[in-house]
């Protein structure tokens, strides 16, 4: 029975530590190889620091996947589409490789990063390295929670896993999306906070989500709520957290589902107008400058990837 990458289902953590690479020419054996490694890289490292509740997560490119795994290629796996309309922009950048970090130690999480980078020395360029972490009790820099209607408990799983019904030979992995977003904070504290609430269409202190008849159709909650055409929930798993300093601040978007369709929906829904002119407000306040989607397999294929190499 194929098992997930335990980061992936794995609670919120109060650190992360993303690291995005790109794959040099002629290293894929080396690559492959580095990578049946990392698991069981997490799980000495967990092991060493059991109070940190470590967790990792290994992510394929979507562009890069043919090259990496050429025998197979998960059914709805596809690049990010860059999306557009006025000035509103949902960029793609290319990346290889996405590797997560995430425990409730800031120093762990550099020395687990640190032992990656390490381990795939002279097969990538670190193109990218994003420290994330909790503010308050889960919130985003803008003062409101986020991730309120993330799936709890087994539910998870059932939102962020594949089945083998869904695709028996990538059973237990996952979809992946991130986004890196750059918030305008000196723009949205100009706000009053009946104003911010409104943007996002929750109460900021109370974390209550508005009735349905006193929510704006631009609201964030309104713009990314979604049902199907059974009047099912749309939903995805969330593992996004904020980042910055005091120039810069944002939140590293992380969003695992056992389909890209939702995570798909939910975008075009905030960027584009609807019939009406309405869009997400929030991308007033924020720009995701960069977007990109990966496969996050089992562990059972990072496992082969070692015995294929030996071959």
């Amino acid at each position: 029975m194929a098992r997930e990458q335990f980061g992936v289902c794995a609670e919120p953590s109060l650190h992360g530590y993303y690291l995005l690479f790109n794959v040099l020419d002629d290293k894929n054996a080396l690559i492959r190889q580095a990578l049946s490694r990392l698991p069981a890289m997490f799980e000495k490292y967990a092991d060493r620091f059991s109070e940190a509740n470590l967790t990792g997560v290994i992510a394929i490119g979507a562009n890069y996947w043919d090259e990496f795994y050429p025998k197979a290629r998960p059914k709805s796996l596809r690049a990010f589409s860059e999306i557009k309309c006025d000035d509103r922009i949902a960029p793609s950048v290319n990346y290889d490789l996405y590797i997560e970090v995430r425990s409730d130690r800031a120093d762990v999480n550099h020395i687990v990063a640190g032992k990656v980078c390490e381990l795939l020395s002279g097969g990538v360029e670190l193109v990218e390295q994003v420290r994330g972490f909790r503010f308050l009790d889960g919130r985003d820099l803008t003062g409101f929670v986020d991730g309120t209607e993330n799936p709890k408990g087994r539910h998870r799983r059932e939102v962020a896993l594949l089945t083998p019904e869904q695709d028996e030979q990538f059973a237990a992995g996952s979809y992946l999306h991130i986004q890196r977003y750059r918030h305008n904070l000196n723009l949205w504290n100009r706000l009053k906070v009946k104003e911010q609430e409104d943007v996002i269409g929750r109460t900021k202190i109370d974390n209550e989500e508005y009735t349905a008849e006193n929510k704006p159709e631009t609201s964030h909650i309104k713009r990314t709520n979604l049902k199907d055409a059974e009047g099912n929930s749309i939903e995805i798993l969330r593992q996004s957290m904020p980042y910055g300093d005091m120039k810069i601040q944002g939140l590293f978007f992380v969003s695992y589902c056992h389909s890209p369709e939702p995570f798909e929906n939910m975008l075009k829904s905030m960027v584009e107008e609807d019939e009406l002119g309405n869009f997400d407000h929030m991308l007033k306040f924020t720009q995701a400058e960069t977007g990109a989607s990966f496969f996050a397999p089992s562990l059972n294929i990072l496992a082969e990837l070692a015995i294929t190499e030996n071959q």
